[in-house]
């Protein structure tokens, strides 16, 4: 399918949408231990994102393809799966570049682009699709307010979302490669939380 051309929300002050959430070391969470969070929506009413560094245990991009009845099987390409978060982990969002649209895609951030539709499944299964990308199943959300507070509490650090941290071939090294964009050492991030 051709692009379709969409315009790119402009950024809202204050709010984070298009960036990368990193978890600090004192996270008090564990599913969310080390994570990287690419945050497709953000605004007062709260905030919807996706991990992308969780490699999806248990599945393999052509068991999903059989299970929705996504042809062609075997597919001509692959995408990789993610665990996108712990809420509704049965629902599917394909987070990619901005390169392939269809109806209901949005376009968040320069570059990059969330699908919730099976024709991105099949558009890629057939050898198209979008240039790279990765298959989220679930996702993270925050209510109003929560995810800024957690930010003032010192759980998550933030930088620009870049096609080169979000669909990392090792997304293992996805944590440390976020915070070296930041300029840190993992090495010397403190556990704990504190004000001045």
């Amino acid at each position: 399918m051709a692009k379709t051309t969409r315009s790119v929300p402009e950024p809202t002050e204050g709010y984070l949408a298009g960036h990368l959430l990193i978890a600090m070391p004192g996270m008090q969470d564990p599913r969310f231990d080390h994570s990287v969070v690419c945050l497709c929506a953000h605004s007062s009413e709260g905030a919807m994102g996706l991990m992308v560094n969780r490699p999806l245990a248990g599945m393999v991009f052509d068991d999903l393809l059989q299970q929705l009845k996504v042809e062609p099987l075997p597919p001509q390409r692959r995408i990789r799966m993610v665990s996108g978060g712990p809420a509704e982990t049965g629902r599917g969002f394909v987070l990619h570049t901005d390169d392939w649209t269809t109806e209901g895609s949005l376009t968040f951030a320069p570059g990059l682009t969330l699908t919730a539709s099976t024709d991105i499944l099949a558009a890629i299964a057939g050898g198209g699709g979008p240039r790279d990308g990765v298959l989220a199943l679930g996702y993270a959300g925050w209510g109003p307010g929560q995810l800024e507070d957690e930010i003032q509490r010192n759980a998550w650090l933030n930088v620009p979302a870049e096609e080169a941290l979000v669909f990392r071939d090792d997304l293992t090294r996805s944590w440390d490669a976020a915070l070296a964009r930041l300029r840190i050492d993992p090495a010397l991030l403190s556990g704990t939380a504190g004000r001045a």
